[in-house]
């Protein structure tokens, strides 16, 4: 079969791969970037299912609306108006099949083969695999624990003239970080300046430790007059309630939005319109501050153990920023004491001593540093945690 040329673009996800290697019997798997199904409000899900069903039964249960449920579009603007974008409508955003869709709308209606498009450096690797489907050349920006570096960024925008920006300013999958606030109000007068897209990926948010993270750029761009009609904002349900609806929205400038709309039609018509409609009632029900409350303290504890086992387990050999919320640690191999320095090779290693985690390297578009991985503790109890950084050390 001759397939089409943008497939020459992209391969199979590194993690995807992994996967399949994971079949070892009581192996600790560090790898996967899901939450624990474990904490999902069953209960609280079920009841807005049985509502769903009760009180419009026949429209929950047919098609729907390519833009979205309205009763769940009314729900998610009053979600993001808690999160301080009070100015929001349910008319400013649709719904998409997880915020991966909402991904793939703005690449449909933005990217030409050839644009230029910044991404974070690492990123995300599914935006990377999803943009260069169709045809754009990353230009990799540098974070450190502050996020984005915006002065770096700005003379790559100077530079490349970027058709869009693709951020996670928030507890980023997989660096960690947090965009300062400082930065953030610069990412928002670069994007007015440039007269350039930027995407904010937002599905973290919410999974803060202690202290709330800064306001998103979509909460802050009414501080930079102008700014909001070059800002795009993605948020997801899949992380805070449940991964399984795959319900995520887009947020955008009117006529984006529009074309997004469009592009949906072709995809899936509607995002499933019972998915949606439990998910409205189960936002109406007043449940999310509750589940999110409990999500917020497990991960918070996990997290902590992960980072102490580390250093008593791995010392030098291992250096990381302690995250401040969300589901990654972000680490670096030092080679201390020689040790490894190299997590691909590290990798086949700690399988067969019975932990999995995620090299670092596939989340660049760009010189990719290998001594970096990916460790996500949010669907391991502490026990694992403590047993999976043994398992590590030995590996090491």
């Amino acid at each position: 079969m001759q397939f089409a040329d943008r497939l020459n673009q992209v391969e199979t996800s590194a993690i995807r791969d992994l996967f399949k290697l994971l079949g070892k019997p009581g192996i600790v798997s560090f790898a996967g970037g899901f939450p624990d199904s474990a904490m999902c409000d069953v209960e609280g899900i079920r009841t807005a299912v049985n509502a769903a069903l009760s009180e419009d039964g026949g429209g929950a249960l047919q098609y729907g609306a390519t833009e979205g449920y309205p009763a769940l579009r009314e729900q998610l603007a009053r979600f993001m108006a808690g999160k301080g974008a009070q100015d929001v409508t349910s008319e400013q955003l649709i719904v998409t099949t997880g915020s991966q869709q909402a991904l793939d709308l703005l690449a449909k209606t933005m990217i030409s083969p050839g644009d230029k498009v910044i991404v974070e450096g690492p990123t995300f690797l599914a935006t990377i695999q999803c943009f260069r489907l169709f045809g754009a050349q990353l230009v990799s920006a540098p974070i450190d624990a502050q996020g984005v570096q915006t002065d770096v960024l700005e003379q790559l925008m100077a530079q490349h003239r970027p058709k869009m920006v693709y951020l996670i300013p928030t507890y980023g999958n997989p660096s960690g970080a947090t965009l300062s606030l400082a930065r953030r109000k610069r990412v928002l007068e670069l994007a007015l300046q440039y007269q350039c897209l930027v995407v904010e990926d937002d599905p973290y948010g919410d999974l803060y430790f202690d202290a709330p993270p800064p306001p998103s750029l979509l909460a802050l761009s009414a501080q930079v007059p102008g700014s909001r009609d070059w800002l795009a904002h993605c948020g997801s349900l899949s992380k805070v309630l449940s991964a399984g609806l795959r319900l995520g929205w887009l947020i955008a400038p009117p006529e984006l939005l529009a074309k997004a709309v469009m592009c949906k039609q072709f995809s899936d018509a509607n995002t499933s319109t019972f998915a949606q409609a439990t998910a409205a009632h189960y936002l109406r029900a007043g449940r999310m501050p509750a589940t999110l409350a409990h999500v917020r303290k497990v991960y918070a504890e996990r997290a902590a153990t992960m980072g102490r086992a580390l250093r008593r387990e791995l010392g030098a050999a291992i250096d990381f920023v302690p995250p401040q919320g969300g589901l990654f640690i972000w680490a670096r191999l030092t080679g201390a004491g020689g040790k490894i320095a190299d997590a691909q090779e590290l990798s086949p290693r700690a399988i067969e001593k019975g932990v999995a985690f995620v090299p670092g390297a596939p989340f660049y578009c760009a010189n990719p540093d290998r001594a970096t991985l990916r460790l996500s503790f949010a669907t391991a109890d502490l026990p694992k945690i403590e047993e999976g950084v043994r398992r590590l050390a030995q590996a090491l």
